[in-house]
This record gives structure tokens, C-alpha cells and sequence, in this order.
């Protein structure tokens, strides 16, 4: 009985691996786009006359809310972890440029509390944002 090799061809790439590799290269790069996602607190604008456009990115924002209700990053803040998270983001960047996007109908007391830890720390690039 007379058995025929079989003629090894040369090395393969497994097709099935590629796919794969593509899914989970999609998976990686949805999970960066929600990690760098910015989290809004809905609030009305308030609108003015005069106004500059800024550069919205790498800024330190503060949300408030009609109640009064302050937010940092997506979190509800006291006014003294407020001035805590000021403190550190400018140590870490003096430049950094401050928003503060408060509801059209909050009451200024609410706001002047973020404005008077702002002027204890004498930090100047301060803006409140306003529909455009």
C-alpha cells in the first residue's frame, strides 16, 4: 500500500483571527469615545448682548442648577468640595479657564458663593457661559 504525502504549503494567517481582531478594536475604541464623554446637567442659558467664544476643552465646569444645586463633572457639590476641586485643578494648570453654566432663573446668591471662592483664590480667567 502506497500512501501520498500531502505537500505542506507555506505558513497561513488564519482569516478567522483578523475578524477578531477588528471586533475587539471596535469594542476599545467605543469604550475611549464614553470614557472621554462630557457629562450636561440640563439648565436654560441665560442669553446676553456681548459675548466671546472660548475654547471649550480642558476647562474646569461648574453647573448649577434653577435650585441652586451645584454640579462638578456630572456629581452634586458642596460649595467647600467645590473650592477643594478649584484648588487642586489649579495647581495643577494656574491657566486653567473656569465656567460657570448657571440656569437663566438661579438666584444670584447661588452663584455668587462659587464667585466669592473664585475671588479668595484670586483665580481671573473665570467665564459664565450664555446661549449664543
Amino acid at each position: 500500500m502506497k500512501l501520498k504525502r500531502r505537500k505542506i504549503g507555506g505558513p497561513r494567517v488564519p482569516v478567522s483571527a483578523m475578524s477578531d481582531i477588528g471586533f475587539l478594536l471596535l469594542i476599545f475604541i467605543m469604550l475611549v469615545s464614553l470614557i472621554t464623554y462630557r457629562k450636561e446637567i440640563k439648565i436654560e442659558y441665560p442669553e446676553a448682548k456681548n459675548y466671546e467664544i472660548t475654547n471649550a476643552e480642558k476647562n474646569f465646569e461648574i453647573w448649577v442648577q434653577v435650585d441652586g444645586t451645584i454640579f462638578y463633572d456630572g456629581n452634586i457639590v458642596t460649595l467647600e468640595v467645590l473650592e477643594g476641586l478649584i484648588v487642586d485643578s489649579i495647581q495643577k494648570n494656574p491657566d486653567v479657564r473656569i465656567h460657570v453654566l448657571a440656569d437663566k432663573n438661579t438666584k444670584y446668591k447661588d452663584v455668587n458663593g462659587i464667585m466669592k471662592i473664585l475671588q479668595i483664590l484670586q483665580h481671573r480667567v473665570v467665564s459664565v457661559v450664555v446661549k449664543d
